[in-house]
C-alpha cells in the first residue's frame, strides 16, 4: 500500500523533525544491553509503538522488517535497530512470526492450503536451523493486538449482518462482508484464524468450497459443523440460485413482450406472434422454478420450525424435571389430611371465639352492681368530707373565729358583706363573676390558715 511522503511525515512524532535526535534513534543498538540500559530501552520505548500505529494506520495485521524499512526511511537512511525491535517485540508478545502463530492450525485449514501462511514462514525456520540470528527481511511477522481487534470487528459485523441466520458461509461471502474490515485474504485468515483460537469460529471444505462457521451470540464456543449445518446451507444455495434463475427468466418474459409489441407495430405479426409464444414458454418454465422455490423455502420453514421446536421441548423437559423435584413427597392424601386438619382447627377457634364473647356479656353484669356499690360508698363519705372537697357555705364561714389583727385591712362585716352578694341566688350574674367568685373563695381560705396558725 503506497502512501505519499507528505501523509506519511504527519503520522511521526515531532522527533522526527529533530536530526540529531533521530541520528541516535536510527544508529545500531549495542551488543548488550548491559553495557547502556539507557541507550537500550530509549530505542525500544520509541519503534516499538511507532511500529504498532504504522500498521494500524495501514489497516494491516502484519509487517515484515524490509517493509519497515522502506516505511521509516529518512532522508536516504533507514534505522539500523529494527531487527533488534522485533526480537524485543517478540520476546513481550507484541508480535509474533506467523509460523508460530498458525501453528495450531486445524484440518480445516489444512484442507485449505493456505501457502501464504506454512510456505513462506519456512523460510524462517530454515535460517533458525542454519544458525543465523538476523530477521529475514521478508518474514512476516503478526501483530497480535491488531489481530485481536480485526477478529473482535469481524465477528460482530457478522453478527449485525443478515447472514447471521445462516449457519455456514461461503469464504467468498465472507470476504465482501468482511472487505471494510480486512482490507486483504492474508488478513482475513489471520482474523479466523484468531477466532478460531477464541473457538468462535470452525472452518471446513465441502465439495471444492470454503466454508466457514460462527458461533451465535450467547454460545460459549462454536460446535463442529454436523451434516445438518450442510443440508441446510444446500438448501440456502439452492433458494439463492432459484431466485437469481427465476428473476432472470421473468425479465427475459418481458423483454420477449415487448419485442412482439414492437414487431406488431410494424406489421410483423409472425414474428410477433413467435415471440409471444417464446414469452408464453419463459413464463411457464418460470413458474416452474417459481414453484420449486417455494417448496425449498417451505422446507427451510419446517427446519426453522423443528429447531425452534426441539428448544420448547428441551424446555419442557427441564421444566417436568424440575416439577418432579419440586413435587417430591407430595401425595393427594397427605393433601386431603391437611385440609381435614385445618378445617378441625377452624372449628376449635369457632367455639373459643363463643366462648370469650359469652363470658364479655357476664363480665358487664358484674361491672353494674359494682358501679352501684361504689356509687352508695361516695354518698356515705361525703358529709365527712365537705371541708376536704372545697365546698365552703355561708354557716362555715361564720363559725370561723375572727382575726384579732387584720394585716389585711378587711373587716368581718365587709367579708359578709361580700359573701351576700356571691349568694347562689343571684342567678344572673353569677357565669359572668366566675373568676371573682374563685378570687374571693381564696382570699376566705388565706384568712382561715391564718387565724388557725394564730
Amino acid at each position: 500500500m503506497s502512501v505519499s511522503v507528505e501523509k506519511r511525515d504527519a503520522w511521526f512524532p515531532p522527533d522526527w523533525e529533530d536530526d540529531e535526535r533521530m541520528a541516535f534513534l536510527f544508529s545500531a543498538f549495542k551488543e548488550n544491553r548491559d553495557v547502556d540500559c539507557t541507550d537500550w530501552d530509549g530505542k525500544i520505548d520509541f519503534w516499538s509503538p511507532l511500529i504498532i500505529d504504522h500498521c494500524r494506520r495501514r489497516g494491516s495485521v502484519c509487517v515484515s522488517l524490509q517493509e519497515l524499512n522502506e516505511s521509516f526511511r529518512r532522508k536516504g537512511s533507514v534505522p539500523l535497530g529494527l531487527s533488534t525491535v522485533l526480537q524485543s517485540m517478540i520476546r513481550n508478545g507484541k508480535v509474533q512470526k506467523e509460523s508460530d502463530f498458525a501453528a495450531n492450525v486445524d484440518s480445516g485449514w489444512l484442507s485449505w492450503g493456505v501457502g501464504l501462511l506454512l510456505v513462506r514462514p519456512l523460510k524462517w525456520t530454515l535460517s533458525a536451523l542454519l544458525g543465523s540470528g538476523r530477521v529475514p527481511l521478508e518474514e512476516s511477522f503478526v501483530v497480535i493486538d491488531l489481530v485481536k481487534e480485526k477478529a473482535a470487528a469481524l465477528l460482530a459485523a457478522y453478527r449485525a449482518s443478515p447472514l447471521a441466520t445462516h449457519s455456514l458461509l461461503s469464504f467468498q461471502e465472507l470476504r465482501v462482508l468482511s472487505s471494510h474490515i480486512c482490507p486483504d485474504e492474508s488478513s482475513l485468515c489471520l482474523a479466523l484464524l484468531q477466532l478460531q483460537r477464541e473457538k468462535h469460529v470452525t472452518v471446513s471444505l465441502h465439495e471444492g468450497e470454503k466454508l466457514v462457521k460462527f458461533s451465535q451470540a450467547g454460545q460459549g464456543r462454536v460446535p463442529p459443523v454436523s451434516e445438518v449445518d450442510l443440508g441446510i446451507y444446500q438448501l440456502q444455495r439452492s433458494e439463492k440460485l432459484l431466485e437469481e434463475r427465476v428473476e432472470v427468466l421473468g425479465q427475459e418474459a418481458e423483454k420477449c413482450k415487448q419485442q412482439a409489441k414492437s414487431l406488431l407495430k410494424e406489421g410483423k405479426k409472425s414474428q410477433a406472434l413467435r415471440c409471444l409464444r417464446g414469452s408464453k414458454r419463459v413464463e411457464k418454465k418460470a413458474d416452474r422454478l417459481f414453484a420449486q422455490l417455494e417448496t425449498v423455502k417451505g422446507i427451510l420453514d419446517r427446519i426453522a420450525n423443528s429447531q425452534t421446536d426441539r428448544l420448547v421441548m428441551q424446555a419442557y423437559q427441564a421444566g417436568v424435571a424440575a416439577l418432579r423435584i419440586s413435587l417430591k413427597g407430595v401425595t393427594v392424601e397427605r393433601a386431603e389430611n391437611l385440609v381435614d386438619q385445618i378445617q378441625e382447627l377452624c372449628d376449635t377457634q369457632d367455639e373459643v371465639n363463643q366462648t370469650l364473647a359469652s363470658g364479655a356479656l357476664d363480665s358487664g353484669e358484674d361491672s353494674e352492681e359494682l358501679e352501684e356499690e361504689l356509687k352508695s360508698l361516695l354518698e356515705k363519705t361525703i358529709p365527712d368530707n365537705d371541708v376536704k372537697t372545697g365546698i365552703l357555705d355561708a354557716d362555715f364561714v361564720q363559725s370561723l373565729p375572727s382575726v384579732p389583727d387584720s394585716s389585711l385591712g378587711i373587716t368581718d362585716e365587709e367579708l359578709d358583706r361580700e359573701l351576700s352578694r356571691l349568694t347562689v341566688s343571684d342567678t344572673g350574674s353569677f357565669t359572668l363573676s366566675l373568676l371573682v367568685i374563685f378570687e374571693n373563695i381564696s382570699k376566705i381560705l388565706i384568712l382561715f390558715f391564718c387565724t388557725y396558725q394564730y
